[in-house]
């Protein structure tokens, strides 16, 4: 007998909202029972596009059923943690966007439910599982450029969506722009770090172009200390155009360059390289697959079924999600007081 599909809920049908339906829909082993969405319009389409999946109203009705397993959250980052309390609470296993939330208090309160209803929690930090920048990864716990000591994540866009009711330029809903998206960045230079410790501190500067929206940093950098000596520089800036990310990563032996650009984040048509330096030669290595965020949703998607089902590890914990906000919410203050910011005092809450 074949085994019995994940069921997921989905809260969320704007734009990402429709891409994360889109791949449950298409990932072997997932189904999609049912959609939660406010906004009219997006239910219409909800419907005409997926005809034998329930669209409701109301996130409530969704997480009350007794035919899901997992529950997909794709809301504003303000409701992040709301709506994620209300899915484990109702005993469902949780795939929630970034920021996992926007508080630490909030974070704590997310794993520590999930730990006691023994329930999986992914953070969607799909970078982790880029066929890219996962090559990174694996190309540093190789140990291809020795132990690694410096490594710098940069992206330079165009600026964001403003998203549904243009949540996205509201701080109160959207927390701040470094949570939204230089929060994947952080992400991955801690992940990339990891062998040689923890982050400590995090210095940072940031300023606006939008004489309205000063809250709101349009470039912003960061320079974050591990325990282990090394250190990791994470910029970003929303005033440029296309969207183009680099990593470079230098070790004790050798050096990495990895760089994909497109005409927008969401293409399915990148370009993209990766090089690298073992301290004897220089090489440029394929890749597999293409690298990009619609790609990587997909390989989230299948690995939450994988997950939940024969109870493979998850790509990123909400342990690695709290730590990702914590990055953020430093730097963020370290661009507020001018000072370098102790990450202990931000963990601490």
């Amino acid at each position: 007998m074949p085994e019995s599909p994940v069921r997921f809920g989905l809260i969320g049908y704007g734009a990402w909202g429709q891409h994360h339906a889109a791949s449950i829909a298409k990932t072997k082993g997932a189904q999609l029972v049912a959609i939660a969405e406010r906004s009219e319009e997006a239910r219409a389409a909800a419907c005409k596009t997926h005809s034998d999946v329930t669209v409701l109203s109301d996130y409530r009705e969704l997480v009350e059923r007794d035919d899901l397993d997992a529950v997909d959250v794709i809301v504003p980052n303000r409701l992040h943690h709301e709506v994620a309390t209300a899915v484990l609470n109702s005993g469902k296993h949780l795939l929630l966007e970034k920021p996992m939330c926007l508080t630490m208090r909030e974070c704590d309160d997310v794993l520590g439910l999930a730990k006691a209803k023994s329930l999986r929690i992914s953070i969607n930090h799909e970078f982790r599982l880029s066929s890219l920048w996962g090559k990174v990864k694996n190309l540093v716990d190789d140990g291809v450029v020795g132990e690694p000591q410096y490594v710098l994540v940069e992206l330079s866009r165009n600026p964001y969506r403003q998203g549904s009711d243009g949540w996205r330029f509201d701080i109160a809903r959207v927390g701040d722009w470094i949570l939204e998206e230089p929060i994947h960045f952080f992400d991955l230079a801690r992940w990339y770090l990891s062998s040689v410790g923890e982050p400590e501190t995090v210095y940072a500067a940031g300023n606006s172009r939008q004489p309205d929206h000063p809250e709101l940093q349009d470039n912003c950098s960061a320079i974050m200390k591990f325990s282990g000596g090394a250190y990791a520089v994470v910029s970003q800036t929303l005033a440029a155009f296309e969207h183009h990310q680099t990593v470079k990563l230098t070790g004790t032996k050798g050096a990495i360059w990895a760089s994909w650009s497109g005409d927008m984040d969401r293409t399915t048509h990148p370009s993209f390289f990766l090089k690298v330096f073992d301290g004897e030669q220089l090489r440029e290595l394929p890749i597999d697959r293409p690298a990009g965020e619609l790609f990587e949703l997909e390989d989230q998607i299948a690995a939450m079924v994988a997950a939940i089902s024969v109870d493979k590890p998850i790509p990123c914990t909400g342990e690695d999600g709290k730590w990702a906000v914590a990055m953020c919410l430093a730097t963020q203050r370290s661009i507020e007081t001018g000072e370098p910011v102790a990450m202990t005092d931000v963990m601490r809450g």
